[in-house]
C-alpha cells in the first residue's frame, strides 16, 4: 500500500509541475509488430490486464492487483478508425463502473463487466487503481491501464471476421523461456484476429515446468487452490501474452490439464479447485443462477454464431462404455446445443469442442478409457452422444456447420458425410499446440465417413478463420507466422 500511495503521490506532484506525459495505447488487435499495448503503472498491474467475452452490448475487463485496491473502470466510445493519444481522451467519460475491491479470497482478481454498449462501436479504457483505504482510486494522475477494444456487430448485420483458434500452453516442459516467454502470441496478434478462441489446457498444472531451460516458478504439479492460482500466474509472467490479451478478444474455454489429465468433473476431487482458479484468471462471463457455467454462444453479426462447448464439466467417465446414457456434455448443455443448432439463424454455425471428433485418445491406468467423442476396441467412447448431435444436423438440414477442435497437437482438417449420400455434412478443422511436443498419431476413426483434407505435424500452430456470408476460409499458421495448408468451404 505504501507503494501504491507513491505512485499516486507522484503523480499528483507531477500534475502540478505543469502535467504528465502523454500515454498512448495500440488498438485492440493492432496489427504492430512493436512492443503492442502496454499497461501504464505496471507496478499496479503487473499481469496485464484481459478483454473477453465481448458482444454486441458488453464486454469483461480482467485484472489483478498485486495486493488488495480499489480498482474503477471508465469508457467512453472512439470515432471507428481512430485512436486516442492522451489522457483528456475520456475526461468526457460517458459511463464508469462503481468501486471494486480486489480481496485475497479470489487472489486479488477482479472480472468486471462494462454494460449498455453499442454494437460495431470502438471504445477507449482506462483502468484506475488505489489503495485499498482510500475512497477514491487515483482521482488525479496516470490511469493503471488503457486500451481499446471494438463491440461485435449486431445480429443483423453481415460482416466479415477473422479470428484465431487454439490450445496447448506450456506442454511437456516446454513453458516459459526467456523475456518473451510464449512468443506464438506476438506472432498471432500480427494478423489483427477480431478476436481469439482459446480452447483449452491454459495451463498444465499436472506438469512439471523444470529450471532451467524455463523460467522458474512452475515446477510442481497443482493439486490445491492456490498452487492452480501460482500456475496461471506464471503463464501471466509471459510478456508476449500478457502483450496479446491488452490486444485481443478472448473467449475461453477449459480442457482436461487446468486440473488433470483426462478428467471427468463429477468425480474428480480437484475439479472445484482448478475450475475456480479458471474463472478467477480469465475473463468468462457467466450467469448468477448458475455461476459454474463455461459453455455459451457468441453471436458475430448475421452471419457467425459460435457454440463453444464445456466437454469436461459434467462428462461420465472416461472408462464407463458407451451408451445411450453415458455424456460428456450433460443433459443440459446437450440440450442447448441441439437446440441452438435447430434455432441459429446464423450463416455459418461453429462448435468448438476441445477435443476431437474422430480421432481416439486412449487413457491410461490412472484414467482408463477414450477421453475424446471417438470410441475404441475396448468399448468406451463417447460416440452415442456424438451421433445424437450428428443426427440433429442431417434430420433438421442444419447447413454450414464447422467443429473447431483441439488438444491432440497437430493440424488436421476432415470432411465428414455420415450418411454417405456424396454431400458433406460438416467440416472439422483441428489446431495446436501453442507450446507443447507434437502429439503421436492416431489414425482418424471411421464411423463418421471422413475424408481428410490435410494433416501435419511437428511445429508449434493456431488456426486462423476468415469468413464472410460466402466462404468460410482456413488457415493453419506456425509459430514463424507461414500459412502451412488451407482449406475454404462455400456457404450452401
Amino acid at each position: 500500500m505504501q507503494l501504491l500511495a507513491l505512485f499516486v503521490g507522484l503523480f499528483a506532484v507531477c500534475s502540478a509541475l505543469g502535467g504528465c506525459p502523454a500515454w498512448s495505447s495500440q488498438s485492440i488487435g493492432s496489427q504492430d509488430s512493436s512492443e503492442g499495448n502496454r499497461v501504464s503503472g505496471a507496478g499496479l498491474l503487473s499481469q496485464g490486464v484481459a478483454i473477453g467475452d465481448v458482444s454486441s452490448q458488453r464486454a469483461l475487463l480482467w485484472l489483478r492487483t498485486d495486493g488488495a485496491a480499489v480498482v474503477r473502470v471508465e469508457w467512453a466510445p472512439l470515432p471507428m478508425g481512430k485512436q486516442a493519444s492522451t489522457s483528456a481522451a475520456v475526461s468526457a467519460t460517458q459511463s464508469r463502473t462503481a468501486l471494486f475491491k480486489t480481496e485475497a479470497e479470489t487472489d486479488y482478481t477482479l472480472t468486471i463487466s462494462l454494460e449498455g454498449l453499442i454494437p460495431s462501436t470502438r471504445y477507449r479504457y482506462h483502468v484506475v487503481v488505489g489503495p485499498a483505504e482510500s475512497s477514491q482510486p487515483q482521482p488525479s494522475g496516470k490511469p493503471a491501464a488503457t486500451g481499446e477494444f471494438v463491440t461485435l456487430p449486431d445480429e443483423r448485420t453481415s460482416a466479415a471476421v477473422s479470428f484465431a483458434w487454439s490450445g496447448d500452453l506450456g506442454s511437456g516442459g516446454r513453458c516459459r523461456q526467456g523475456v518473451n516467454g510464449y512468443p506464438i502470441f506476438d506472432v498471432i496478434r500480427r494478423y489483427n484476429p477480431d478476436f481469439f478462441l482459446f480452447l483449452g489446457d491454459t495451463i498444465y498444472g499436472d506438469h512439471l515446468c523444470p529450471s532451467p531451460p524455463n523460467e522458474p516458478g512452475a515446477d510442481f504439479k497443482a493439486t490445491t487452490l492456490d498452487a492452480y492460482r501460482l500456475r496461471h500466474r506464471y503463464q501471466r509472467g509471459a510478456d508476449a501474452l500478457r502483450r496479446f490479451l491488452s490486444g485481443t478478444p478472448v473467449y475461453v474455454v477449459w480442457d482436461d490439464h487446468e486440473v488433470r489429465n483426462n478428467f471427468s468433473g463429477p468425480f474428480d476431487e480437484h475439479m472445484p479447485a482448478g475450475r475456480q482458479a479458471l474463472r478467477e484468471y480469465w475473463p468468462i462471463a457467466s450467469s448468477l443462477q448458475d455461476p459454474h457455467r463455461l459453455y455459451r454462444a457468441v453471436r458475430y453479426g448475421a452471419d457467425l454464431e459460435l457454440f463453444i462447448l464445456d466437454v469436461r464439466q459434467y462428462r461420465s467417465r472416461n472408462g464407463d462404455r458407451d451408451s445411450a446414457s453415458k455424456t460428456m456434455l450433460g443433459a443440459a448443455q446437450l440440450a442447448w446445443l441441439l437446440n441452438g443448432l435447430r434455432t441459429s439463424t446464423a450463416t455459418w454455425k461453429v462448435i468448438a469442442t476441445p477435443v476431437p471428433l474422430s480421432i481416439p485418445k486412449g487413457g491410461d491406468r490412472s484414467v482408463p478409457g477414450n477421453d475424446g467423442w471417438a470410441g475404441g476396441p475396448d468399448g468406451t467412447g463417447f460416440e452415442q452422444e456424438r451421433q445424437v448431435i450428428v443426427d440433429t444436423i442431417l434430420s433438421h438440414k442444419v447447413k454450414n456447420v464447422v467443429f473447431l477442435s483441439g488438444d491432440v497437437h497437430w493440424v488436421q482438417a476432415n470432411a465428414y458425410d455420415p450418411n454417405q449420400d456424396g454431400v458433406i455434412d460438416f467440416h472439422e478443422y483441428i489446431a495446436g499446440p501453442l507450446s507443447a511436443p507434437p502429439g503421436r498419431f492416431a489414425p482418424t476413426q471411421t464411423a463418421l465417413h471422413p475424408t481428410e483434407l490435410f494433416y501435419e505435424s511437428g511445429y508449434h500452430n493456431f488456426g486462423l478463420v476468415r469468413a464472410t456470408k460466402d466462404n468460410f476460409h482456413v488457415s493453419m499458421v506456425d509459430e514463424t507466422g507461414q500459412e502451412r495448408v488451407s482449406h475454404r468451404i462455400a456457404a450452401q
